[in-house]
């Protein structure tokens, strides 16, 4: 039986931080992950998301439980399953989020997590490529974050209407302000996708001190008298185990690692005394507390210009592809959303509370996978920070089995109120003066559909996950009934066990869950190995004024 210091079940984004920063203090680290190498080719084509993101060779294909508020829909939340994870199939877009996200987690009592203590840890990830001199951002992490260098007239155009109608143009929504309008910046270099796998995985597999396992279905955690001594995981048909010296570090994503706490005897006490499993550790809120982004997408025919779905077909596809191949600007190295506009459906908040994104192409009943046939242009809509939440439950004791997933979509009132809100801001940007020339007519949802209950029909019937899943082993306080870890990421009741991954965040970040997972990796390893980094000096304590406010606020959803 093989043993190392450490074993991370999973191979994706926060595990390959946490592996390549364990591996290089020289303790022995495996990793075990479920899928396989990331070797299908276009997962390092940024644009090849269209193709991977439902493959089922390469993700789990996670579907939702239908509900009345997704017209009896059942929606997909694939995840990635192979090396990288989920940032090998994503759209690669990076926003840490709005410091609030984090100062929140740190109110909630999960003390070392407000965005002073986190923001060390997002710079010491990233390598910034371009952008100004700006002192919120880190310049020598292992991940490239870039700026798009593809224009299009559509994107001008965009930009220059939203600013017509109070948005401000940022040039870095990951510096001090989050307030509106812009480029996303991305995780793609000479235009190919830069998974963690790529990043952080594959220049620490050279250590002998590192394994990684692929195809490696784990199965349960093994534990003995509440500590965790191993993992059990199946590869090719046999079953095997490995144990732990010092830790295991779950890093499976929200829905696969609640699923292997279940599967372990660790969880709510009546779900797995109904499927026969014994309860070695009785913790309520293992699978609770589950939450996403739901966004339904505005499609506009487009006139007097070609959009990305003109460029790749025929001859033109050729000539992008050669360009891509000679790593210059091209459709194929772009990242799934172009442009952002943050903004709010009240003016007396804060922040922003709502996100509309922009793409100069057009999809299939607006779901990414297939495009429309005509030139378009896409705005999606969603609700940054939503209260709806729902559950993780495994339905069997069998691993391969997916689970029950529930995310309870616009189940809260103020869900529907503040999506309707951000959905006619969507339609308000789409229909500015500097769009005008390019506007030809609303193909979904259409111009006759105008109601609050008009619209929010629309938003059931195609309204559809954002890949943003969070919160299933939440970190809290032990006077919080839903607590699965502590503030050191710990299983609250199991000793030498841990999580690490997107499934640890209390509650949803108001951007992409990318880069708060890459986050959440870096800082767990300092926390396992006993260290950390000192707190920024360019943030205000919690409850303190901000040290630094924006010269102007976006626009509001009025």
């Amino acid at each position: 039986m093989d043993s190392f210091d450490y074993v991370i079940v999973g191979g994706g984004t926060a595990a390959s931080v946490i592996a390549n920063r364990l591996s290089a203090t020289g303790a022995t680290v495996c990793v075990l992950e479920a899928g396989p190498v990331d070797s299908n080719p276009f997962i390092h084509m940024p644009a090849g998301f269209v193709k991977t993101l439902f493959n089922t060779d390469i993700t789990w294909p996670f579907t939702t439980v239908p509900t009345d508020w997704t017209a009896g829909r059942a929606i997909a939340t694939t995840q990635g399953r192979t090396l990288g994870g989920s940032g090998s199939v994503n759209g690669m877009v990076f926003v840490r989020g709005q410091a609030q996200d984090y100062d929140g987690w740190a109110q909630r009592g999960n003390s070392g997590w407000s965005y002073r203590e986190v923001l060390p840890y997002f710079q010491s990830i990233e390598r910034r490529v371009g952008g100004d001199d700006n002192p919120y951002r880190g310049r020598q992490g292992e991940l490239p974050v870039t700026d798009i260098a593809w224009r299009h007239p559509l994107c001008d155009a965009f930009i220059e209407g939203a600013a017509s109608i109070g948005f401000a143009r940022n040039p870095d929504y990951n510096g001090a302000s989050t307030d509106g309008v812009g480029y996303y910046q991305r995780v793609i270099e000479s235009e190919r996708r830069i998974s963690a796998a790529r990043a952080f995985l594959y220049p620490a597999i050279g250590r002998q001190n590192l394994t990684v396992i692929t195809d490696a279905q784990a199965s349960s955690i093994v534990l003995e008298a509440c500590v965790a001594r191993g993992v059990r995981y199946r590869r090719g048909g046999v079953e095997h185990e490995v144990r732990a010296q010092r830790e295991v570090i779950v890093c499976a994503g929200a829905i696969n690692s609640p699923k292997l706490l279940q599967l372990s005897g660790i969880g709510p006490a009546p779900l797995l005394q109904e499927l026969g499993i014994k309860v070695l550790h009785q913790l309520p809120g293992v699978g609770q507390n589950l939450g996403d982004h739901f966004s339904p997408r505005i499609v506009v025919r487009a006139k007097n210009t070609l959009s990305i779905n003109n460029l790749v077909t025929g001859p033109r596809l050729l000539v992008e592809g050669a360009r891509w191949l000679l790593h210059k600007p091209s459709v194929l190295g772009l990242s799934a959303a172009i442009l952002y506009a943050f903004g709010r459906s009240d003016p007396k908040l804060p922040t922003p509370d709502s996100t509309v994104i922009f793409t100069p192409a057009s999809y299939r009943a607006g779901k990414l996978g297939s495009l429309d046939s005509f030139a378009g242009m896409t705005a999606g809509a969603w609700q940054m920070r939503p209260r709806s939440t729902g559950y993780v439950r495994i339905l069997s004791t069998d691993a391969a089995m997916a689970p029950q997933v529930q995310p309870n979509y616009l189940a809260e009132e103020g869900d529907r109120l503040v999506l309707l809100a951000a959905i006619r801001m969507a339609r308000r940007l789409l229909a500015t003066p500097a769009l005008a020339r390019y506007y030809d007519c609303e193909e979904l949802p259409g111009v006759n559909v105008e109601s609050d209950s008009e619209l929010l029909d629309f938003a059931r019937q195609y309204g559809s996950s954002c890949y943003h899943l969070v919160g299933t082993c939440r970190m809290a306080p032990a006077s919080d009934p839903t607590a699965v870890v502590d503030e050191q990421l710990r299983v609250r009741g199991i000793e030498r066990l841990r999580v690490a991954d997107a499934s640890i965040i209390p509650t949803v970040t108001s951007g992409n869950t990318y880069a708060p997972s890459l986050m959440i990796g870096a800082k767990a390893a300092d926390l396992i190995l006993g260290r950390c980094l000192p707190p920024s000096e360019l943030v205000a304590e919690v409850g303190a004024p901000a040290s630094q406010a924006p010269d102007r606020v976006a626009a509001t959803m009025a």
